[in-house]
């Protein structure tokens, strides 16, 4: 069977680097997916670079918008602030204001993802709730980080990767890693798999009870 990656890019936009992001995928052709801090819009460039983004036809969602407390560990006044805020941002610059990755800290999905407030408050929402299977460490490892996420893409039938837009993040081996996945035959697909979305739409999946908040 042919292997399915959803690339997505978190933490942008950073200007200079969200930019040269946007060549690479231009040039092959590959659709992504970036959940973008709403914060970092403040900055003209990493504006114009976002909304290059959706004018190449890449999703568009909130990654929170300070990116500064986990999802989980921020109080229901904090957690409303910053959904409403993002949501408002994204949508502003042509994104889908109810897609959105909550922010737990080096990508684990342990209780700091996901408060039960937030849970109801996404699915309340109409919200889709984007996770993942594959954090390879690129902003901290940004030359080992090619192996981990192949590895990874060749372990599951679809792979959900999460890369970042930073000035220390995948941008310098992207083209390497994308030859390697199309050397694998990849599909790219711009969707995510129930696996990865515990919540779609504002109604959970058959992942929810990743979230660890108990019943739906």
């Amino acid at each position: 069977m042919q292997p399915v990656v959803s690339l997505t890019f978190d933490n942008g936009p950073t200007a200079g680097v969200t930019e040269r992001v946007l060549d690479i995928l231009s040039t092959r052709h590959v659709p992504a997916t970036f959940f973008i801090v709403g914060s970092n819009l403040a900055d003209p460039h990493g504006r114009r670079a976002t909304e290059r983004a959706v004018a190449d036809g890449h999703r568009l969602g909130g990654h929170m918008w300070s990116h500064t407390i986990s999802f989980g560990e921020a109080d229901d006044a904090t957690v409303d602030s910053e959904l409403e805020r993002t949501s408002d941002a994204v949508g502003a610059i042509g994104g889908d204001p109810l897609l959105f990755r909550p922010y737990a800290l080096g990508g684990e999905t342990d209780e700091r993802l996901m408060s039960r407030y937030g849970a109801d408050r996404l699915r309340a929402g109409g919200y889709t709730c984007v996770l993942w299977n594959s954090v390879p460490g690129d902003w901290h490892d940004p030359d080992g980080w090619v192996d981990r996420a192949v590895d990874d893409v060749t372990s599951h039938p679809w792979t959900v990767v999460v890369l970042h837009d930073l000035p220390v993040g995948a941008a310098d081996r992207l083209d390497e890693f994308l030859d390697r996945l199309v050397a694998l035959g990849v599909q790219f697909s711009q969707d995510t798999p129930d696996e990865c979305t515990p919540i779609r739409a504002g109604a959970p999946t058959s992942s929810f009870s990743v979230l660890g908040v108990g019943d739906p």
